[in-house]
């Protein structure tokens, strides 16, 4: 099997993959509920939003607040810059824990819109009692090694 190379577009997914993804995609609709509201209010402010079918996600572009960078709200991501191509660092890199290149910040976002798939409204309390925002957390570090390696989005 040929490895994914992050950024890659992929073959067309099965029906099952897509069913799965509606049934994701309902079970997070309360997150991506209070995403929508953010993104909205960002609009009054210069956000813009649109859907990204590589990110899976609803996604607003110069989100007017925050410290720069992007948060995930089920299928919604609230970015502060132009597009989620630029590169980051991921978590254990700037802990100084190890080296690693640069990631897709876009990259990075699909697999926290994969993990509230998954977990649905249970994603933000669990993701919170895990570490919140740090290298500590494993939903962030999973979602660094998806970004890395195009695979392994589940902590």
């Amino acid at each position: 099997m040929a490895r994914q190379v992050p950024g890659q577009l992929r073959p067309a997914p099965s029906w099952g993959v897509t069913a799965l993804q509606v049934l994701g995609a309902i079970w997070t609709s309360p997150n991506t509920l209070i995403g929508l509201l953010a993104g909205m209010a960002g609009m009054a402010a210069g956000a813009r939003g649109r859907w990204s079918g590589r990110e899976r996600a609803l996604v607003f572009r110069h989100w007017p607040w925050g410290p720069g960078g992007a948060i995930t709200l089920g299928m919604v991501i609230l970015h502060t810059g132009p597009d989620l191509d630029g590169l980051c660092l991921t978590y254990e890199h700037r802990a100084g824990r190890c080296e690693h290149p640069r990631v897709r910040l876009g990259d990075h976002e699909r697999a926290h819109v994969y993990q509230y798939m998954v977990l649905g409204p249970l994603f933000l309390p669990v993701y919170l009692a895990c570490g919140g925002v740090s290298v500590r957390n494993p939903f962030e570090r999973a979602a660094d090694r998806y970004a890395l390696q195009g695979r392994g989005w589940w902590p």
